[in-house]
């Protein structure tokens, strides 16, 4: 470990045992510690570690702005969707947008690229490694992470449905006995999911499908892997990596299975590494939760994720319209601080997720919640629902187009440009907030609800995820 201790500095080094102590107790932290140096090492590829890194407010600006789309979006004869993707955007957008969010660009099986199946491939119907190279080149990328789970059909779990070594402790296996319903379900589904291997019938946790399987990280070797994940990540080109569904990571029996201690000191972990190896590299936590259990992956302002999702924005600026009283928004927002330089917030009013409503809990009150989800159901969309400990459901998010929830379709009184003008001024009040804005490529479209892909995939977050590429709503 000579050499290890020369490249990497001393305190660099004991902050990563402590991470690893707190994590895992000090003996598999003393451990496990040369194996993640040396994993360091061989990402520095000879570089010198990293000594400083480039404040947040250096990296960012007021002419920043990040388009999130899928990455078969927009197609063309003869060139992959990626590659047409930068062309396009290039051509229409460039001086416009910084950086792009491509939503997950990894083979998968289901959720529309949320249930991976090998991490550190690219779909090969979406291109390849190179096309990202060249995205690379002309934008800022942000990648997903999709570290709570992976597909059932990948490597990992198939050698875990065979009880191979060392995938068979990869996966979280509970007696179906156990009491769990101290666990916050996103969901209302099983949480478990039974499965044959040769040693018998095994209940995996899968806390949002049984085709996700959740990841083991109180297995080192689990972290090790995503850390190896991670920084291949950033290896080939991504600025920005989307920690998905982050809150969700650890779990403890007989806890809410969320933002658990151990889940926030991992992303510290992950932001060390990368203040070593890659400190260019922003982490943005997607934790769809309350306000002060989102802000609260900020840490202290310099030691955990730098940016975090506005949540609250989108059901606020609904709200404001639905009820013409921008009180609740205006109060929320004049009440946002930036807690350091380091941290900030990624504003947006859609995405490839429903309108969370979760969020604006505390803010809106239920009579109001229920307000917006009457609203959505009269203007043609669906409503996703959660289980609660209780046993009783609760709305998790709307399911429509925002230009829909922002205006009856049906609605004949109103010509185009009312409704136009409308969706652009909720626009104008997220680009005007602090942070980064996000823009979906459905708001830049104005695009309605599609219903014609929640009939086909029986999902109602299809309803919002047009592709342009009708082999991704057949495989889902």
């Amino acid at each position: 470990m000579s050499h290890q201790l020369e490249i990497i500095g001393a305190e660099a080094r004991e902050g990563l045992h402590e991470h690893l102590r707190f994590i895992y107790g000090e003996d598999t932290a003393t451990e496990v510690l040369p194996r993640l140096l040396r994993l360091i090492e061989h990402h520095l590829a000879g570089r010198a570690p990293a000594t400083q890194r480039p404040m947040l407010r250096e990296r960012l600006g007021p002419g920043d702005a990040l388009l999130i789309t899928y990455g078969d979006q927009i197609s063309a004869p003869d060139m992959t969707p990626l590659r047409t993707l930068g062309e396009v955007l290039e051509r229409q957008l460039g001086g416009l947008i910084s950086g792009v969010h491509i939503l997950p660009f990894y083979p998968y099986t289901s959720d529309d690229g949320f249930s991976v199946v090998d991490y550190a491939q690219i779909d090969p119907q979406l291109g390849s490694w190179g096309d990202i190279a060249l995205l690379a080149s002309r934008f800022r990328l942000m990648f997903d992470a999709v570290v709570n789970h992976i597909s059932a059909s990948s490597d990992w779990f198939q050698r875990f449905l065979r009880d191979e070594a060392p995938h068979h402790e990869y996966f979280i296996v509970v007696d179906p006995t156990t009491d769990l319903t101290q666990v916050t379900r996103p969901r209302a589904l099983p949480l478990l999911t039974p499965f044959e291997t040769p040693s018998g019938v095994k209940h995996v946790w899968t806390t949002f499908s049984a085709d996700q399987i959740d990841l083991n990280f109180a297995n080192s070797a689990v972290m090790l892997e995503m850390i190896d994940i991670l920084l291949l990540y950033a290896a080939q080109g991504a600025e920005f990596i989307r920690l998905d569904a982050i809150g969700y990571l650890w779990k403890e029996i007989g806890t809410r299975c969320i933002h658990l201690p151990q889940t926030h000191r991992m992303v510290q972990l992950w932001r060390s590494v990368f203040d070593i190896v890659a400190p260019h590299v922003t982490l943005i936590t997607e934790t769809n939760v309350p306000h002060a259990d989102n802000i609260s992956y900020f840490g202290d302002g310099q030691n955990e994720a730098q940016l975090v999702y506005q949540f609250p924005l989108a059901p606020l600026t609904l709200n404001a319209f639905a009820a013409g009283d921008a009180g609740h928004l205006t109060r929320w927002a004049a009440g946002l601080e930036q807690r350091t330089t380091e941290t900030s917030f990624f504003n947006f009013l859609a995405s490839h997720d429903g309108i969370g409503v979760m969020p604006a809990a505390g803010i809106l009150s239920q009579a109001e919640i229920g307000d917006l989800v009457e609203r959505t159901l009269r203007h043609g969309g669906h409503v996703s629902y959660k289980n609660n400990a209780d046993g009783s459901q609760s709305p998790y998010e709307l399911n429509i187009a925002f230009f829909d929830a922002l205006s009856d379709p049906n609605d004949t009184r109103e010509n185009d440009t009312q409704k136009i003008d409308r969706f652009v001024a909720a626009q104008a009040i997220m680009l005007a907030l602090a942070g980064l804005p996000g823009i979906y490529i459905h708001s830049l479209f104005g695009s309605p609800s599609d219903h014609s892909g929640v009939a086909l995939t029986g999902r109602y977050r299809s309803i919002n995820r047009k592709s342009g590429s009708e082999t991704r709503s057949r495989r889902n």
